[in-house]
């Protein structure tokens, strides 16, 4: 009876520990998302106009606004992703609040500087609402961290709609 207690006690505290373990195996959160807007500045000088895209880390903006009203994303050490949008649609346009028959992709930039490696899910289809899932690892994987981590949402075009705002560590 008493190597059954202990093995039941053995068995309960692994149980216990499991999730506590896989939860630390987590390299980077992102919760709350921000829609895209095309231009990041207009400047105008001597009667010449200069429109600046809103280009992140090397990946272009799409030509119309996008907005988003949630992401939730978690990025496991071995490149193993798991996201959730809401309502990723237009912003703008005669489609506005529609998804334009897109689909999207993550993307995890992790370097500060150029060159940057873009790291890529496969594409899911936006739902009629502008919600999806992305259950998938990261091709390819970060190897060594992610020093600087910036995740775009993508389509298969390759330009971005939306960004993840990351969850620091405090509010875990």
């Amino acid at each position: 009876m008493a190597k059954v207690k202990a093995g039941l006690a053995c068995l309960l505290s692994l149980l216990v520990v499991s999730p506590l373990v896989a939860r630390n195996d987590s390299l980077v959160k992102f919760d709350g998302g921000i829609g895209v807007i095309p231009v990041s500045n207009v400047a105008v000088a001597a009667g010449v106009t200069t429109v600046s895209r809103n280009i992140v880390r090397g990946v272009n903006p799409p030509g119309q606004i996008w907005v988003i009203a949630g992401l939730t994303a978690d990025v496991s050490s071995d490149g193993r992703i798991r996201a959730r949008g809401r309502g990723l649609l237009l912003g703008g346009g005669n489609g506005i609040g529609t998804n334009a028959n897109q689909s999207v992709m993550a993307t995890l930039i992790c370097e500060a500087a150029a060159p940057f490696t873009l790291r890529n899910t496969a594409v899911v289809p936006l739902e009629a609402n502008g919600d999806f899932r992305i259950d998938d690892v990261l091709d390819p994987a970060p190897l060594d961290g992610c020093a600087s981590p910036v995740l775009l949402i993508r389509n298969g075009g390759g330009a971005w709609f939306a960004a993840g705002i990351q969850k620091s560590d405090d509010n875990d």
